[in-house]
């Protein structure tokens, strides 16, 4: 501020990241963004908050303070699916744990109030845009208000928010209040009086609170207006306040999007951490493109839906390959791009041409249980992008890595595009998220059958055979799902002993905010089909569970046992060759 004789800042950014100017930064965007509309923006990463000095630092700011927890909520960055406490954060200097306090957004916004009184508090980013309304949380084991409500923000962005900060911006300088910015897609806030109009009203706070039929339910509509082209405002009590949700707002144009990604980050930690080893979280995108937003995958245990939507935002080849040629020029940059895509890397274009006019569909998945006859299946954006880039002087390899839906190249029906990526874009290894092998988990889940992953694997296996090439799937598998009881641990356990798979990491079933598996498991009930659904809730159940698909690591040898006894399995026990422990 010294250096450009600021005497003030438009905006003040907190953050719960360390400041890192890279576009997979949440905090990186936005205020390059509010630069580029000629703002002036202070950041204040990973404040001290036990007291409100360190939030003063750059002063008062002249229209608003923006508050985010970070890239991830920070119950997630802090503490693990069996809520112990996280040894390490990536996003933090050094992977040092301890930089961020428990419930990130309630605790700043709270320290800014101390602070400074009545400046505009405006509150974003993945933790509060899944806890913007009343929700389960796992940590605390109940039911929570909505957090613009705990964090007395003024205002709450969810999504992604580029269009939301944009227009608040525009709108705060022109000389609106903060009071007076209601309208604004994809924003929340609260009112005194009960909004009338075309609203849909969910179960109250109090409801939902008390009775798990009533929480099931307001999951289930708000779910269901969760779209930019048809969704409706809602609105839901808490106590005598309502909050209100305007539609989500519209995805961005190609357009928009290469604007975005082409802002003038410096791709890199703030200098001040070089003697802290640089941000761990860092060096897994470095040399990453960002090419879409956006999954119509539908899987249940991923709060997408609530976030970056289900309608596919892509970025031009222009654009891609403009960033890719500023990787080249990075000093330490070795021929390598790691990967290139998004939620799901082979998601270029929307599901079906109807999405861009009327929408998603309200009442079903694109995929699962069952692929829709309305599905545009086609990799050729994919595959044309990628011989482009693989072409770039200075460019040895493109991989894929952020995650190929396995059932969507299935159905591709050109039998070059599964060829050209394992003979290209593979770095030995393609992970692939089949989940689990049981029917009715799968079915859960919203995730294809097994069978369909069992001829992808025979497809995959028989082109890499003919190319001459070693390259192995990497399944992830998930424990504790809601649906999953211990018999079908142990038939994805058989499942992995005759596939000869040691999975070093096994993702347990954690429940975060947002998401329709986190509605079933403190609920017991499918709110979309109304069906009871078994939960693995006891600690000891989840840990057999694990164990089961780590049976070959000896100490999990008792649980193992114990698991294989409770399921009626004690055929798996002995010498033979299908047992899973002697």
């Amino acid at each position: 501020m010294e250096k450009y004789n600021w005497h003030y800042v438009d905006f003040l950014i907190i953050t719960g990241d360390a400041y890192v100017d890279h576009p997979s930064f949440g905090s990186a965007i936005i205020s390059r963004l509010l630069e580029k509309m000629g703002f002036k923006v202070g950041i204040i990463a990973q404040p001290d908050w036990h007291n409100p000095v360190d939030f003063t630092r750059l002063g008062r700011p002249r229209y608003a303070c923006l508050v985010t927890a970070g890239n991830l909520d920070s119950m997630v960055s802090n503490f693990t699916g069996n809520r112990n406490r996280r040894r390490k954060d990536m996003y933090s200097p050094g992977g040092a744990p301890g930089k961020r306090p428990d419930r990130a957004t309630i605790v700043y916004c709270n320290r800014i109030r101390e602070a400074w009184q009545g400046v505009p508090l405006i509150i974003g980013g993945i933790e509060a845009s899944l806890r913007r309304l009343a929700h389960y949380d796992y940590w605390d084991n109940r039911v929570r208000r909505s957090i613009l409500l705990d964090s007395r923000a003024d205002l709450l962005v969810y999504g992604m928010g580029e269009k939301q900060i944009e227009e608040i911006a525009r709108r705060l300088a022109r000389g609106e209040t903060i009071g007076e910015l209601r309208d604004i897609a994809g924003t929340v806030y609260a009112v005194g009086e009960k909004p009338t109009g075309g609203a849909v009203y969910l179960p109250g706070f109090d409801e939902v609170n008390s009775n798990k039929l009533k929480y099931a339910e307001a999951f289930r509509l708000a779910y269901g207006e969760q779209d930019p082209y048809r969704g409706r405002t809602l609105v839901q009590s808490h106590g005598l306040q309502y909050v209100v949700q305007n539609p989500p707002a519209k995805p961005l144009t190609t357009e928009e999007m290469d604007a975005v990604y082409e802002l003038p980050f410096m791709r890199t930690y703030h200098p001040v951490y070089a003697k802290h080893n640089g941000i761990p979280a860092l060096e897994e995108v470095r040399f990453s493109i960002t090419a879409q937003r956006g999954c119509f995958g539908g899987c249940a245990f991923c709060a997408l839906h609530f976030h970056q939507g289900c309608i596919i935002q892509a970025r031009s080849h222009d654009s891609i390959l403009g960033e890719a040629r500023l990787l080249t020029e990075l000093p330490d940059f070795k021929g390598i791009i790691h990967d290139v895509g998004g939620p799901t890397a082979n998601f270029r274009i929307p599901a079906c041409k109807a999405q861009l006019k009327r929408g998603t569909c309200p009442d079903r998945h694109c995929l699962a249980p069952d692929k829709c006859k309305n599905v545009a299946v086609d990799h050729s954006d994919l595959i044309g992008l990628l011989q482009k880039m693989r072409s770039l002087p200075g460019v040895k390899k493109v991989f894929l890595r952020s995650g190929l839906r396995f059932d969507y190249l299935l159905y591709e029906k050109n039998p070059e595009v599964l060829r050209e990526i394992c003979k290209y874009h593979i770095s030995g290894q393609l992970k692939v998220a089949p989940e689990h092998v049981s029917p009715k988990v799968l079915k859960i889940m919203r995730k294809p059958g097994h069978d369909i992953y069992r001829r992808f694997t025979e497809k995959y296996s028989e082109i890499n055979r003919r190319l001459g090439k070693k390259q192995y799937l990497v399944p992830y598998f998930i424990a504790s799902h809601p649906g999953c009881t211990l018999k079908d641990a142990v038939e994805l356990a058989e499942y992995i002993r005759d596939m000869g798979y040691n999975p070093e990491q096994v993702q347990d079933f954690t429940p975060t905010p947002g998401s329709l598996s986190t509605c079933i498991y403190y609920t017991g009930i499918d709110p979309l089909t109304g069906q009871k659904v078994y939960v693995p809730r006891s600690p000891k159940e989840r840990k057999m569970q694990r164990a089961l698909l780590q049976y070959r690591n000896p100490k999990n040898r008792g649980l193992v046992k114990e698991a294989l006894k409770k399921a009626g399995r004690e055929d798996l026990i002995g010498k033979g060759p299908k047992c899973l422990v002697r």
